[in-house]
């Protein structure tokens, strides 16, 4: 008989989760918080995004392409298993500049990566007449662009909806709005999982994948957990027909019209409100890149948290002293959820197909 699992934490890298892990046979318990927990899957900018990732750390760059390239397949599976639509894009992205200079070095580095992969990187370094081309709504600052040609955009809400109702379909215990107290392992080695009501709930393997509760949950079971909450805020505009033609790391239309602006980094604590401060630097940009935004009406705002580890990586992590108990965390929960359904089923069951995620061991901190 398959492990049972129990994944805590509902959001998209949980879910991601448990989707493998069903369809590979076993019985899955998914614990989800309230409505009152940092949601970072209810706030993020939905980019499936190669781009920029990982250019000082190969292994992370080869590692988010494989999930960029499972994309397609992931949700033309979730949307024929559940009638969602995703509204997945996948025609390439940018990565503005406003400095020639800064160009160069960004596609230097490029030039680096490829070196260290061994392998034919994407990019294209794109001059203004190139991206002029494409996008003739560009602003006169913008000198040019590194185009990453498998860079792309989903729902992220419509994902995290077709995610919960495939889970449930295939037979997860999905149980929302709870708080995880506690975890311990008993003496027939099975995890025992208290809720904050008293509610106990046992199984084989325990995967932690609850955000920044796995901070505080995780040296229960042996783990250090270094992950902390870092704020960004994003604006969304009115409705409009559509004039952007591809998403860049700080600029999307989504599927409903509006443009959604973003791309802040903040150490702010737990506090996630959106201030005029950062509202107004980020509108700033967006209008240096797109100047008809200033004559947009902005309809909405918020600020949400990510959870980031000391050097911005994944962190893949079994623990050394609880046999069964896995801690999985990453602030690109979107770019990943194809590896996290397809590829890490293999690494929790160490299969003959598991990937090699020693090199995102909490060891290296």
């Amino acid at each position: 008989m398959k492990p049972e699992y129990i994944v805590v934490g509902g959001g998209v890298v949980g879910c991601a989760l448990a989707y493998g892990l069903l369809k590979a046979g076993h019985q899955v318990t998914v614990l989800d918080g309230g409505d009152s927990a940092h949601r970072a899957s209810r706030g993020n900018f939905g980019l499936v995004w190669l781009s920029s990732k990982g250019l000082d750390a190969p292994h992370y760059a080869a590692w988010t392409r494989r999930s960029v390239n499972l994309w397609q397949g992931l949700a033309h599976e979730l949307e024929s298993a559940t009638g969602e639509k995703l509204n997945l894009v996948q025609q390439g992205g940018y990565d503005f500049h406003f400095c020639e200079k800064e160009l160069m070095a960004k596609a230097q580095q490029y030039e680096h990566l490829r070196e260290a992969l061994g392998t034919d990187h994407p990019y294209e370094v794109w001059d203004r007449a190139r991206l002029l081309e494409e996008e003739p709504d560009i602003g006169p600052d913008v000198v040019g662009a590194i185009y990453g040609p498998e860079d792309g955009h989903v729902n992220p809400l419509q994902l995290l909806k077709a995610y919960t109702k495939a889970i449930r379909h295939l037979g997860a215990n999905l149980i929302t709005g709870v708080h995880v107290s506690d975890i311990e392992k008993d003496d027939t080695g099975r995890f025992q999982v208290t809720l904050e009501d008293g509610t106990q709930y046992q199984s084989d393997k325990v995967i932690l994948s609850a955000g920044l509760g796995a901070a505080k949950l995780g040296p229960k079971l042996g783990f250090v957990a270094p992950i902390s909450p870092q704020k960004g805020q994003v604006l969304i505009t009115e409705k409009l027909p559509k004039i952007i033609k591809r998403p860049s790391g700080i600029i999307r239309q989504v599927d409903e019209g509006g443009i959604q602006i973003g791309d802040s980094k903040e150490n702010a604590g737990f506090d996630d409100s959106d201030t005029l401060e950062m509202t107004a630097a980020i509108a700033e940009r967006a209008i240096a890149v797109y100047p008809f935004l200033a004559q947009t009406r902005l309809v909405r705002s918020w600020g949400a948290i990510r959870i980031v580890s000391p050097d911005g990586l994944p962190i893949y992590q079994q623990s050394t002293t609880h046999s069964g108990a896995y801690l999985i965390s990453c602030h690109s929960g979107i770019t990943l959820a194809a590896a996290h359904s397809y590829l890490l089923p293999h690494w929790l069951e160490d299969s003959a197909d598991a990937p090699n995620l020693e090199v995102f061991s909490e060891e290296r901190f």
